[in-house]
């Protein structure tokens, strides 16, 4: 595909808003939960929330084989409704699967594919022209265009903000998913970036500040169990309640915390089952919250509901 192509293609989609990265649900066996896919993305549906990223770090990707990344993919197609747009999340530590991961889920109807860095060899990889060689490699070869996915503290991998300028050049890479949480390294990416290349954080605690800074949305775990929390924070920002944002920041400070740096997505997916979506059981060898660990996230959900 030509570059004149790639510009045409991503000329009108917009990152704007709020995207859960949704999990993925298992029954009590470790299988797929097909059933209550419909049922989550059913109740997803009905709120503002601007779309869904499919396969990404909160639903366990690394967990699934490639035949069960397809099924879930095709499901959540299935039952999204029409105004959500789709972002499968591709990224393996090959260019060659990534690529073919990507091209599969753009035949699947979705719009953009959110890509990982690469970290395995961290000796070889972890640094920012073999990241931008693999990104660039990815998106020279994939039918939709990519948005890099920063999220250091699980990878070991830190993509650096100059790294992300040069590849914001690229005409078939067209944003970032930042989740380190580091403000300064937001506002470096969001100075530096071409004009039209998109920002979006992965940190709801950072959330009303990131989006004060120029990030134009944001894709966030804890907005599986309580999107409607950062659906009003993301329409105070666009009202320019500053009141209302930072009384919705603070809200969801310590629940976020909880669901996504302290517990992880066991804890997201019992907050999930608290708030009326199907969390279910984690993919071994991830393992429940505590009974404990459980008390601390109902309390921290008690005004969060629904």
């Amino acid at each position: 595909m030509s570059g004149r192509a790639f510009r045409g293609l991503n000329a009108i989609m917009k990152l704007q808003g709020i995207f859960p990265p949704i999990t993925t649900p298992f029954d009590y066996e470790g299988n797929i939960y097909t059933a209550k896919i419909q049922h989550n993305v059913e109740k997803w549906n009905r709120t503002t929330l601007s779309g869904y990223v499919v396969m990404g770090s909160t639903g366990e990707s690394v967990m699934l084989t490639e035949a069960e990344k397809y099924t879930v993919w095709e499901l959540v197609a299935k039952h999204a409704a029409a105004e959500k747009l789709l972002i499968a999340g591709t990224g393996v530590e090959s260019v060659r699967e990534t690529v073919s991961l990507t091209n599969r889920a753009a035949e699947m109807g979705y719009k953009a594919a959110m890509v990982r860095t690469p970290h395995y060899y961290k000796n070889l990889i972890n640094r920012g022209d073999a990241q931008m060689l693999y990104y660039r490699s990815v998106a020279d070869r994939t039918k939709i265009p990519l948005i890099i996915y920063n999220w250091p503290q699980t990878t070991g991998v830190d993509i650096p903000a100059e790294a992300v300028a040069a590849l914001s050049e690229h005409p078939n890479i067209i944003a970032i998913k930042e989740s380190s949480g580091n403000l300064e390294k937001v506002m470096q990416m969001i100075r530096e970036v071409k004009h039209d290349f998109q920002v979006l954080v992965g940190s709801a605690p950072t959330l009303w500040p990131s989006l004060l800074m120029g990030a134009c949305g944001a894709i966030l775990a804890y907005a599986n169990a309580a999107p409607y929390s950062t659906i009003a924070i993301w329409e105070a920002f666009r009202m320019r309640d500053e009141a209302a944002g930072m009384d919705w920041q603070n809200r969801i400070g310590r629940p976020s915390a909880l669901v996504t740096t302290r517990y992880g997505i066991p804890g997201l997916k019992y907050a999930m089952d608290l708030n009326g979506y199907y969390g279910g059981p984690p993919r071994l060898p991830l393992v429940p919250p505590t009974a404990e660990a459980k008390q601390e996230i109902e309390a921290a959900f008690q005004d969060l509901k629904g």
